[in-house]
């Protein structure tokens, strides 16, 4: 199936596998490609050097097109894009918007630049900045979200923009996938899903947690990172609510010191980074601080297995998703329900 997202990225799908920190390593990013999706590292939670050995790790495994998603912000942004530049990654994601002279440096080296955003005035930004595209994340989708349903989003920046817009959120087959295109999309992103495959690194007893869940139990919180945060609702994430901002507090100054010692990075860079999570968010400091929270809860349950200690972001297809095929076998079923749903639509007496 070609589309403006395949034909921009050179793959043979048009389906994402988003970077999720913890999780986007170079095992699950070199099945996504070599399955045809566009495999995305996660490397916000990766060192420098951790970034450079996985980018060759994936080119070890994969001769498809992969990309790198990475924080704009970050204090070691520079070093990340020269790697992304030195490497020939083909494309780089954003979480948050980069900047006019990120996005040229990219471009000029022949990378494919795809912002990702919440909202149809970031998309209007980032497209006049010069992305190539962008990813449109509805309130359905896991991590960091907001409370704008993709139906309502997808179609309003579809029609702002004329750059090819990528569907996230809510999504996890290929009715999700005609629906997307349907609406104008280029294609469609997804987190847990492809979280959910025997692909992903994540412990087999957190994948358990995940296959048990009804969409009752994914839930949106603040008590995290002081920012909306869509998970799995656990004790742990009952307990937070409960704690209060003093505890809440003492909790964040422990991980940031666990995730500065895991990222290489110094109390120095910690804070610049902060300062950039606050200005672009308008957070007060004691949301900052908070937000520290996030890599080591995470790396709890994604890494260690520790469902009691970490946190498990979740999108609400969480909810409906049972199984856990291997990457290869995800994209193909997505491929294939995508055309029994379009030749569907043709049949006389189809609903239209």
């Amino acid at each position: 199936m070609e589309t403006a997202l395949t034909r921009l990225v050179g793959v043979r799908h048009p389906i994402v596998q988003t970077g999720m920190g913890w999780v986007a390593g170079p095992r699950l990013v070199s099945a996504a490609a070599d399955a045809g999706a566009l495999g995305v590292l996660a490397s916000a939670t990766m060192t420098v050097d951790g970034l450079r050995a996985a980018v060759r790790e994936v080119r070890s495994r994969t001769a498809a097109p992969f990309g790198v998603n990475l924080r704009a912000d970050a204090a070691d942004a520079g070093d990340r894009v020269r790697i992304i530049l030195d490497e020939g990654v083909r494309v780089a994601s954003f979480a948050l918007a980069p900047s006019p002279e990120l996005i040229a440096e990219l471009k000029e080296g022949g990378v494919v630049v795809i912002p990702s955003i919440g909202a149809r005035r970031h998309a209007e930004k980032v497209a006049a900045w010069g992305a190539d595209a962008v990813i449109v994340q509805g309130g359905e989708g896991g991590g960091h979200t907001g409370d704008v349903a993709t139906t309502v989003l997808l179609p309003q920046v579809v029609d702002a923009v004329d750059i090819p817009v990528v569907a996230a959120g809510g999504f996890f087959d290929g009715r999700g996938l005609v629906a997307a295109l349907a609406y104008g999309a280029a294609g469609v992103a997804m987190g847990t899903r492809f979280l959910l495959t025997s692909d992903s690194p994540v412990p087999d007893a957190v994948k358990a947690r995940y296959l048990a869940a009804t969409v009752r139990d994914v839930t949106v919180t603040r008590a995290v990172d002081g920012l909306p945060h869509r998970m799995l609702r656990t004790a742990l994430v009952d307990a937070l609510e409960d704690s209060g901002r003093a505890g809440a507090l003492v909790r964040a100054v422990r991980h940031a010191a666990g995730f500065r010692r895991l990222s290489g990075l110094t109390w120095r860079e910690m804070v610049r980074d902060g300062l950039a999570l606050r200005h672009g968010k308008d957070l007060a400091w004691s949301q900052v601080l908070l937000a520290a929270n996030t890599p080591m809860m995470l790396r709890s349950a994604m890494v260690e297995g520790r469902t009691d200690a970490g946190v498990m972001a979740a999108g609400q297809v969480a909810g409906v998703i049972d199984d856990l095929p291997s990457c290869a076998e995800l994209v193909a079923r997505i491929m294939r329900e995508a055309e029994e749903t379009l030749a569907s639509l043709d049949r006389p007496g189809a609903a239209r």
